[in-house]
């Protein structure tokens, strides 16, 4: 790998689990199989009570792995992952999540163009076995949109631990993920980063892969609205940047969820909760639509295109061993020269 080597990598790439063993070998694989040679992948185990640790240990030096005693949640994994990592950006990765192949390699592309400190990637979703998650045909050009900074963001947007990568100094700006919050980590995160920039929105193609399961914490609302209780009690708090000129802002980015867990608990029939979500989060729902109509009367930001040419891992790895081939001359052809 790249750790001690004079020339960092670009990218570490930090899986987290917690008793997913089903799934990790899958993650971890993703994650190898990168044809990008500029990484570096940190595992770290949450004291995982199934077979994960071990399916781990069988990786070797393939990766820098690391495991907690105890279960000390998924922000505290992310933060130890990132203090292992020697890379100028973190890929984060969820133990149920994978890499699609091309990745790093969109990473790279925006990278060296544009020099983001945030990068919000664009997931392709699941159900369960990798079966069902069949990219197709590899593609030849990355849309993607440029803002100043976070709160500028005009597209929709699904956060996700697994969809941002950022930048070393950005993260230890920001001090890391929030510990011991979860859900909605991700969103607090976004937060926390609200005044950094400038941040790419990658629109296609998706760089990820969510995998839907009956484990999934969105399919809990009531633990779900819990999280976003946190993020409205950590804005009105004044704990996220920006000050009172970026409140409204703020408030639009945060807005986004509440109408949409305000959405999934009518549907599961909660309504007390969905009538609690909307009386604690009105002034930002308010200031969604606000946004929304604004975007709309002044059109939204120019999307950006660059080409793309992919080549899988093992296409490359062909590449390189006829390229460090040695010709072999026959000794009579020799002589002549």
């Amino acid at each position: 790998m790249f750790r001690g080597s004079l020339d960092p990598p670009r990218f570490s790439i930090i899986v987290t689990c917690h008793n997913q063993s089903a799934y990790i070998r899958d993650a971890v694989n993703s994650a190898l199989e990168q044809g990008y040679q500029a990484k570096e992948i940190v595992v770290v185990d949450d004291a995982s009570k199934d077979a994960s640790p071990q399916i781990l240990k069988e990786y070797g030096d393939k990766i820098h792995f690391a495991a907690f005693q105890t279960n000390q949640g998924c922000t505290a994994s992310r933060n130890l992952g990132a203090a292992m990592a020697t890379g100028k950006y973190f890929v984060f990765l969820d133990g149920d999540d994978v890499l699609l192949p091309w990745a790093l390699d969109v990473y790279d592309r925006v990278v060296t163009i544009k020099k983001p400190q945030i990068i919000l990637s664009c997931m392709k979703w699941f159900d369960s076995s990798l079966q069902h998650l069949q990219p197709g045909s590899v593609p030849q050009q990355i849309e993607f949109v440029e803002y100043e900074l976070l709160t500028r963001r005009d597209r929709q947007y699904q956060a996700g631990g697994s969809a941002m990568v950022i930048e070393r100094q950005a993260f230890g700006q920001v001090k890391g993920w929030t510990d011991q919050f979860f859900p909605l980590e991700d969103i607090d995160m976004m937060m926390k980063l609200s005044d950094c920039g400038p941040v790419v929105q990658i629109l296609s193609p998706s760089t990820k892969g969510y995998r839907i399961h009956s484990s999934n914490v969105r399919h809990k609302v009531p633990t779900m609205v819990g999280g976003l209780y946190k993020v409205i009690e950590r804005e009105r708090s004044g704990v996220y940047p920006g000050g009172p000129n970026m409140r409204r802002d703020r408030y639009a980015v945060i807005g986004a969820p509440v109408f949409f867990w305000i959405k999934q608990a009518y549907r599961a029939r909660l309504f007390r909760t969905a009538m609690g979500v909307l009386a604690r989060g009105w002034p930002m729902f308010l200031a969604a639509c606000a946004h929304k109509i604004r975007n709309n009367i002044r059109g939204r930001r120019k999307t950006e295109v660059l080409p793309f040419d992919f080549r899988p891992k093992d296409a490359r790895e062909r590449g390189a061993q006829s390229a460090n081939a040695t010709p072999v001359v026959p000794e009579r052809q020799t002589a002549r020269r």
